[in-house]
Protein backbone atom coordinates (compact mmCIF):
# COMPACT_ATOMS: atom_id res chain seq x y z
CA UNK A 1 0.00 0.00 0.00
CA UNK A 2 0.94 3.28 -0.74
CA UNK A 3 2.38 5.47 2.02
CA UNK A 4 0.70 8.80 1.01
CA UNK A 5 -1.54 10.21 3.78
CA UNK A 6 -5.08 9.45 3.79
CA UNK A 7 -6.87 12.15 2.07
CA UNK A 8 -10.72 12.85 3.07
CA UNK A 9 -12.73 14.35 -0.40
CA UNK A 10 -15.63 16.08 0.24
CA UNK A 11 -18.56 16.40 -2.05
CA UNK A 12 -21.03 18.95 -1.52
CA UNK A 13 -22.71 22.01 -3.91
CA UNK A 14 -23.17 24.27 -0.57
CA UNK A 15 -19.83 26.37 -0.19
CA UNK A 16 -20.60 26.78 3.56
CA UNK A 17 -21.01 23.49 4.40
CA UNK A 18 -17.80 22.24 2.29
CA UNK A 19 -15.83 24.98 4.15
CA UNK A 20 -17.40 24.42 7.54
CA UNK A 21 -16.83 20.52 6.84
CA UNK A 22 -13.26 21.68 5.64
CA UNK A 23 -12.18 23.30 8.50
CA UNK A 24 -13.36 20.68 10.88
CA UNK A 25 -12.01 18.14 8.99
CA UNK A 26 -8.47 19.88 8.55
CA UNK A 27 -8.77 20.80 12.44
CA UNK A 28 -9.14 17.19 13.41
CA UNK A 29 -5.85 16.47 11.12
CA UNK A 30 -6.84 15.04 8.54
CA UNK A 31 -5.88 15.61 5.33
CA UNK A 32 -9.03 17.52 3.23
CA UNK A 33 -10.05 18.07 -1.03
CA UNK A 34 -13.25 19.99 -1.46
CA UNK A 35 -15.40 19.46 -5.01
CA UNK A 36 -18.05 21.31 -5.65
CA UNK A 37 -19.82 18.87 -7.81
CA UNK A 38 -20.19 15.24 -8.31
CA UNK A 39 -18.58 15.38 -11.43
CA UNK A 40 -15.38 17.24 -10.39
CA UNK A 41 -15.23 14.12 -7.93
CA UNK A 42 -15.00 11.92 -10.54
CA UNK A 43 -12.62 14.01 -13.16
CA UNK A 44 -10.24 14.54 -9.96
CA UNK A 45 -9.61 10.51 -10.44
CA UNK A 46 -8.26 9.77 -7.06
CA UNK A 47 -9.38 6.08 -6.66
CA UNK A 48 -5.35 5.76 -6.30
CA UNK A 49 -5.15 7.69 -3.15
CA UNK A 50 -5.87 6.02 0.28
CA UNK A 51 -8.46 7.81 2.20
CA UNK A 52 -12.33 7.99 2.14
CA UNK A 53 -15.28 10.58 0.55
CA UNK A 54 -17.88 12.66 2.50
CA UNK A 55 -20.30 13.49 0.33
CA UNK A 56 -23.98 15.28 0.63
CA UNK A 57 -27.21 13.05 -0.33
CA UNK A 58 -29.32 15.99 -2.29
CA UNK A 59 -27.06 17.11 -5.10
CA UNK A 60 -27.96 18.54 -8.62
CA UNK A 61 -26.72 17.07 -11.70
CA UNK A 62 -26.04 13.03 -9.30
CA UNK A 63 -27.74 12.75 -6.36
CA UNK A 64 -25.04 10.94 -3.45
CA UNK A 65 -27.01 7.40 -4.31
CA UNK A 66 -25.81 7.72 -8.43
CA UNK A 67 -22.45 9.15 -7.43
CA UNK A 68 -21.58 6.18 -5.10
CA UNK A 69 -23.07 3.88 -7.95
CA UNK A 70 -20.60 6.02 -10.83
CA UNK A 71 -17.27 5.55 -8.16
CA UNK A 72 -18.03 1.70 -7.87
CA UNK A 73 -18.47 1.45 -11.62
CA UNK A 74 -15.06 3.23 -11.97
CA UNK A 75 -13.40 0.73 -9.98
CA UNK A 76 -13.15 3.76 -7.08
CA UNK A 77 -12.49 1.99 -3.96
CA UNK A 78 -12.64 4.30 -1.16
CA UNK A 79 -15.43 3.71 1.64
CA UNK A 80 -18.13 6.73 1.61
CA UNK A 81 -19.86 8.70 4.18
CA UNK A 82 -23.23 10.44 3.46
CA UNK A 83 -24.44 13.44 5.00
CA UNK A 84 -28.02 14.50 4.41
CA UNK A 85 -30.54 17.23 5.43
CA UNK A 86 -33.40 14.98 4.53
CA UNK A 87 -32.70 11.49 5.05
CA UNK A 88 -35.27 8.92 4.99
CA UNK A 89 -34.95 5.24 6.52
CA UNK A 90 -35.55 3.84 2.86
CA UNK A 91 -32.53 6.01 1.65
CA UNK A 92 -29.62 5.39 4.03
CA UNK A 93 -30.97 1.90 4.15
CA UNK A 94 -29.86 1.99 0.33
CA UNK A 95 -26.59 3.85 1.12
CA UNK A 96 -25.55 1.61 3.76
CA UNK A 97 -26.37 -1.74 1.26
CA UNK A 98 -24.57 -0.27 -1.15
CA UNK A 99 -21.24 0.01 0.94
CA UNK A 100 -21.47 3.30 2.66
CA UNK A 101 -19.65 3.45 5.67
CA UNK A 102 -22.36 5.80 7.80
CA UNK A 103 -25.50 8.18 6.87
CA UNK A 104 -25.30 11.10 8.94
CA UNK A 105 -27.93 13.79 9.22
CA UNK A 106 -27.39 17.77 9.16
CA UNK A 107 -27.08 19.30 11.17
CA UNK A 108 -23.76 17.26 12.24
CA UNK A 109 -22.83 16.44 14.99
CA UNK A 110 -18.74 16.65 14.70
CA UNK A 111 -17.54 13.99 17.15
CA UNK A 112 -19.48 11.67 14.93
CA UNK A 113 -18.46 12.92 11.91
CA UNK A 114 -14.70 12.76 12.99
CA UNK A 115 -15.75 8.82 14.02
CA UNK A 116 -16.95 8.15 11.11
CA UNK A 117 -14.22 9.13 8.62
CA UNK A 118 -11.97 7.12 11.08
CA UNK A 119 -13.84 4.25 10.52
CA UNK A 120 -14.05 4.94 6.82
CA UNK A 121 -9.97 5.51 6.57
CA UNK A 122 -9.03 2.56 8.51
CA UNK A 123 -11.61 0.46 6.53
CA UNK A 124 -10.15 1.64 3.14
CA UNK A 125 -6.26 1.06 4.90
CA UNK A 126 -7.18 -2.78 5.46
CA UNK A 127 -8.83 -3.16 2.28
CA UNK A 128 -5.80 -1.61 0.37
CA UNK A 129 -3.26 -4.02 2.53
CA UNK A 130 -5.52 -7.14 2.23
CA UNK A 131 -4.92 -6.03 -2.10
CA UNK A 132 -1.53 -5.44 -1.73
CA UNK A 133 -0.98 -8.73 0.13
CA UNK A 134 -3.31 -10.88 -2.13
CA UNK A 135 -1.31 -9.19 -5.25
CA UNK A 136 1.80 -10.23 -4.10
CA UNK A 137 0.54 -14.09 -3.53
CA UNK A 138 -0.76 -13.94 -7.16
CA UNK A 139 2.47 -12.56 -8.15
CA UNK A 140 4.54 -15.30 -6.56
CA UNK A 141 2.09 -17.93 -7.98
CA UNK A 142 2.56 -16.63 -11.29
CA UNK A 143 6.53 -17.99 -11.01
CA UNK A 144 5.49 -21.30 -10.53
CA UNK A 145 5.84 -24.33 -13.30
CA UNK A 146 2.88 -26.09 -14.23
CA UNK A 147 3.68 -29.24 -12.20
CA UNK A 148 4.82 -27.32 -8.98
CA UNK A 149 1.51 -25.75 -9.33
CA UNK A 150 0.31 -28.87 -9.42
CA UNK A 151 2.16 -30.35 -6.26
CA UNK A 152 1.17 -26.62 -4.38
CA UNK A 153 -2.12 -27.88 -5.15
CA UNK A 154 -2.20 -31.15 -3.67
CA UNK A 155 0.58 -30.21 -0.67
CA UNK A 156 -2.42 -28.22 0.76
CA UNK A 157 -4.94 -30.91 0.11
CA UNK A 158 -3.28 -32.94 2.67
CA UNK A 159 -1.31 -35.54 0.14
CA UNK A 160 1.82 -36.63 1.15
CA UNK A 161 4.70 -36.59 -0.83
CA UNK A 162 4.75 -40.73 -1.95
CA UNK A 163 0.78 -40.11 -2.58
CA UNK A 164 2.02 -37.28 -4.80
CA UNK A 165 4.51 -38.99 -6.86
CA UNK A 166 1.95 -41.77 -7.59
CA UNK A 167 -1.24 -38.88 -8.76
CA UNK A 168 1.64 -37.27 -10.65
CA UNK A 169 3.19 -40.65 -11.88
CA UNK A 170 6.63 -39.17 -11.37
CA UNK A 171 9.32 -40.36 -8.27
CA UNK A 172 8.87 -39.44 -4.75
CA UNK A 173 12.39 -37.67 -4.75
CA UNK A 174 11.34 -35.87 -8.18
CA UNK A 175 7.93 -34.55 -5.82
CA UNK A 176 10.49 -33.63 -3.08
CA UNK A 177 12.56 -31.55 -5.29
CA UNK A 178 9.70 -29.86 -6.73
CA UNK A 179 8.23 -29.07 -3.50
CA UNK A 180 11.08 -27.63 -1.99
CA UNK A 181 11.39 -25.20 -5.83
CA UNK A 182 7.33 -24.34 -4.40
CA UNK A 183 8.20 -23.24 -0.99
CA UNK A 184 11.12 -20.94 -1.82
CA UNK A 185 8.85 -19.53 -4.77
CA UNK A 186 6.24 -19.08 -2.54
CA UNK A 187 8.31 -17.44 0.50
CA UNK A 188 7.25 -19.84 2.76
CA UNK A 189 9.04 -21.66 5.46
CA UNK A 190 5.73 -23.78 5.98
CA UNK A 191 2.76 -26.24 5.50
CA UNK A 192 0.52 -23.76 7.87
CA UNK A 193 2.25 -20.76 6.21
CA UNK A 194 1.60 -21.84 2.61
CA UNK A 195 -1.74 -23.24 3.68
CA UNK A 196 -2.86 -19.90 4.54
CA UNK A 197 -1.52 -17.84 1.68
CA UNK A 198 -3.34 -20.50 -0.98
CA UNK A 199 -6.92 -20.21 0.99
CA UNK A 200 -6.45 -16.27 1.49
CA UNK A 201 -6.16 -16.15 -2.63
CA UNK A 202 -9.11 -18.50 -2.97
CA UNK A 203 -11.26 -16.45 -1.02
CA UNK A 204 -13.11 -13.17 -2.28
CA UNK A 205 -11.65 -10.08 -2.64
CA UNK A 206 -11.96 -7.22 0.23
CA UNK A 207 -13.14 -4.40 -0.40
Amino acid sequence: MSSAQACVSIVDDDMLVLRSLGRLLQSAGFAVRTFSSPHELLESRGAASPGCIVMDLSMPGLSGLELQEALARAADPRPVVFISGQGSVDTSVAAMKAGAVDFLTKPLDDGRLIGAVNAAIEKDRAAREAHAARASVEARLATLTKREREVLELVVAGKLNKQIAAELGTAEKTVKVHRACMMRKMQVDSLAELVRLWTATRSPATG
